[in-house]
């Protein structure tokens, strides 16, 4: 039999059953010693601590000697209990910094050019990218620099939300910044603009009578290996003998990016596996349709490459695909999943870690738990760049080590 009502019979039943288990709720919440001995201790313990949190609550909002915003304690209090982890990556976004974190995702903002962590430091909010070609870029700010003051206003005890509501402004004004670097305060002037931040982007380099293709890889957002896998083809339709994959300051992102990425250039076999408390462990593999591996390639790397664009970097290199170039990467072998919260926060935690083909965790023997910055992947060749001519060194050394292999 089937049922054209709007709101059919197993619904009701449904919605009936979840009537009973509240009700019985509501009951072995005043009876608790009808439960069996297991199931008490797991309900009487939670409901004792919902109490203490609700009852710690009511009295610091009616006791307290001054007038006491709840909603601010509360989220105060859940920032606090998820900073107890010791989870650098691990964070509770109030509704206000949620709404704030999901406008910095939008990829044309006006301001500077920057992305910023989102916890502040002890002096002001610190710089975690810097898009290339952005006012910022130009202006020489860095991966690491810590952004004390903004227009002669200190952002010490500002929140991240504040101190990135005064760098951005109309297009075509000026901000004056003032910013620590390796201790030392430096300050600049600059025009904000409309800033469109690329995902990839590619140019053709002639070496000694040989065609490169040089790719700049920025971030692993949604659809960002569609975009880098166009800027792959444009250089092969131009004939390019060898690759240059530019992860550089790629601070990650979607590990199912990450995959499509290294798929463009492993055929087959694993990419990386992951584990979890919680989280069964999960092989990923290649997707298919990779180029030719006859093309030889290398992979340019920093200290600000992690996270997803390590996974693609060790998978390349595990599997033999190509030369890594640089230093070493930044050693984050964790991930996360953000989770939505009621009234509009979200709790983006730690839930698993990840390890390249070869079994190598990033963090490992760098930190207990591996939430700290740990040894991340060694380069097959070592290049120190000029910190007065960033890139430059390194990028020449890839030319040169690529083009040794195209025959």
């Amino acid at each position: 039999m089937f049922s054209t009502s709007p709101f059919p019979l197993r619904r009701w039943l449904a919605v009936l059953g979840g009537v009973v288990l509240l009700l019985i709720g509501v009951w072995f919440g005043g009876h608790p010693s009808w439960l069996p001995s297991p199931l008490r201790s797991a309900f009487v313990s939670k409901t004792a601590n919902e109490r203490l949190v609700q009852t710690t609550l009511d009295l610091i909002a009616k006791d307290y000697y001054r007038p006491v915003d709840t909603k601010k304690l509360l989220n105060s209090g859940l920032e606090g209990a998820v900073s107890s982890l010791n989870d650098p990556y691990s964070h509770y976004f109030p509704p206000a910094l949620y709404t704030s974190f999901q406008h910095e995702t939008n990829p044309q903002v006006a301001g500077i050019g920057v992305e910023v962590a989102v916890q502040p430091v002890d002096n002001g909010i610190e710089v975690e990218e810097v898009i290339h070609g952005s006012p910022a870029a130009r202006a020489g700010l860095r991966h690491g620099d810590i952004i004390t003051a903004v227009g002669g206003q200190s952002l010490k005890g500002k929140t991240v939300t504040e101190g990135s509501k005064l760098i951005r402004g109309v297009a075509g004004t000026p901000v004056s910044l003032a910013f620590l670097r390796h201790g030392r305060t430096h300050t600049v002037t600059i025009t904000r603009a409309n800033v469109t931040v690329p995902v990839a982007s590619s140019k053709l380099i002639p070496y000694h009578g040989k065609r490169l293709g040089y790719l700049d890889f920025a971030q692993f957002t949604e659809g960002s290996a569609d975009e880098l896998r166009a800027q792959v083809q444009a250089m092969l339709r131009r004939h390019a003998q060898g690759l240059i994959l530019d992860l550089r300051d790629n601070p990650g992102g979607l590990l199912a990016q990450a995959v499509g990425v290294a798929s463009l250039f492993i055929k087959s076999g694993t990419i990386v596996t992951t584990r979890g408390r919680n989280q069964p462990t999960t092989v990923y593999t290649a997707l298919g349709d990779a180029i030719a591996t006859k093309i030889p390639m290398v992979v340019l790397v920093d200290r600000g490459t992690a996270s997803s664009a390590e996974i693609v970097t060790g998978a390349l290199k595990d599997r033999g695909r190509a030369k890594v170039i640089g230093t070493h990467t930044y050693g984050k072998g964790v991930f996360q999943e953000l989770m939505p919260l009621p009234g509009g926060a979200a709790l983006d935690l730690t839930v698993g870690e990840y390890f390249t083909p070869n079994g190598h965790n990033l963090a490992a023997g760098g930190a207990k738990g591996g939430v700290k910055e740990g040894k991340g992947i060694a380069p097959d060749v070592y290049v120190y760049d000029n910190p007065n001519a960033p890139g430059t060194r390194a990028l020449k050394v890839a030319e040169s080590t690529v083009a040794a292999e195209i025959h």
